[in-house]
């Protein structure tokens, strides 16, 4: 799957996070979280994963979370990848 445009998906409510896809040469994943210190690493591991089950291989991911769950975290990235062109 290719990102042809930016797309983004969510809100910047407490629990919910903002995300942001755009296209670039390669894969690069920016993540701003009120619980970055804490889990920054599984964040990342759910952005990774849901990428890879759609088979994004280059892109500029941001995500501004407010503690989002990870449910959340996969259905907001699939939003905006699907706003995107990509999916």
């Amino acid at each position: 799957m290719q990102i042809l445009k930016k797309g983004q998906a969510g809100t910047m409510q407490s629990s919910d996070l903002m995300v942001t896809v755009e296209p670039a040469d390669g894969l690069s994943i920016e993540i701003e979280s009120t619980v970055k210190k804490q889990f920054e690493h599984l964040i990342r591991a759910r952005l990774e994963e849901t990428l890879a089950k759609h088979g994004v291989s280059s892109g500029k991911i941001s995500i501004s979370d407010r503690g989002a769950l990870d449910y959340a975290i996969e259905a907001r990235l699939e939003a905006a990848l699907q706003r995107a062109g990509g999916v």
